[in-house]
């Protein structure tokens, strides 16, 4: 099946809503579930471990999309809120342009608000400016994240979700996190019947200097994807383990004990795609799939009682 018939039955079946544009959607409420049901399944495993839980939101501050590097790396998938940028006495030509059907966007400006690019982003100028301590610090994030990549292929949603486990500490610490959750992650995902495997990768880094970055990062290994069929039979990341090197600690001024810029390391689990991942696999109800993955995702468990 390709992406695109795969799409034409999610919305058929209601799980999937057209929000009117590539790459945008409304999901329904058994759809939810499901997304739902794996953010939960992700963080039981990681239950215990992290010193910090946080629900981000789906904005942040410009500046830190701008310190974390994002911008000059992925221009072309960043999103920055615009507001009406005039006074009062601007409004009724405002309203005469939008009523003649001129661009009214062209009245509007950027504001200090950027929509979350990456799930661990936001956690690093929490901390910016910080001494860690000895063991360094653990955080678990569910939060939205925006890239501006439209396709008619559902697993490339504009909006969508990732839940992480994110470490910042030494560089040792930092690998390790990364490569026993990429272990972790590949037994979690397997278990609810998903293909999975680990692949090197490399971010979609923009332009001449990005595809030097992408290659660097491939070389050096510093990013891994464990990989499933998503929305046809061509596998695609449904989660991410990597390793950033000092890059966050330096730009954020975080440092450990010793004085050092602070290495980090994420795993991110993306619940759209798991929950289609599963919707490919298992079928498009639910309450057809095998028992096992529904008693893992608790997914029997009365909605009131969760």
């Amino acid at each position: 099946m390709s992406a695109e018939g795969f799409r034409e039955e999610l919305l058929s079946a209601g799980l999937l809503a057209d929000g009117g544009l590539a790459g945008v959607y409304h999901r329904s409420f058994e759809f939810e579930r499901v997304a739902v049901a794996v953010g939960a399944y992700v963080s039981r495993a990681g239950r215990g471990e992290a010193s910090r839980r946080l629900y981000l939101g789906p904005v942040q501050a410009r500046t830190t999309l701008e310190g974390s590097g994002y911008v000059t790396s992925f221009p072309n998938l960043v999103g920055v809120v615009s507001s009406f940028a005039g006074t009062e006495s601007d409004v009724p030509a405002f309203l005469e342009e939008l009523e003649a059907g001129v661009d009214w966007t062209d009245r509007l400006a950027p504001t200090d608000i950027a929509l979350c690019s990456a799930g661990c982003h936001p956690i690093y100028p929490l901390v910016a400016g910080t001494t860690l301590p000895d063991a360094g610090e653990r955080v678990e994030v569910q939060t939205w994240c925006f890239r501006h990549e439209p396709s008619p292929d559902p697993a490339r949603m504009q909006t969508f979700r990732q839940h992480e486990f994110v470490y910042l500490g030494s560089a040792d610490g930092a690998v390790d996190h990364r490569d026993r959750w990429l272990e972790q992650g590949r037994e979690l995902l397997g278990a609810l019947g998903l293909e999975v495997s680990a692949v090197v990768a490399n971010d979609p880094f923009f332009g001449r200097t990005g595809r030097l970055l992408a290659a660097n990062q491939r070389t050096k290994e510093l990013k891994f994807e464990l990989v499933a069929p998503i929305s046809s039979a061509t596998p695609g990341a449904i989660s991410s383990a990597n390793y950033h090197e000092d890059h966050f600690g330096d730009a954020f001024d975080i440092r450990t004990a010793d004085g050092q810029a602070a290495h980090t390391a994420c795993i991110g689990f993306g619940l759209e795609r798991i929950a289609l991942s599963l919707f490919l696999r298992h079928g498009l109800r639910d309450e057809a799939w095998p028992s096992e993955v529904r008693t893992r995702l608790a997914l029997d468990v009365d909605e009131e009682v969760r």
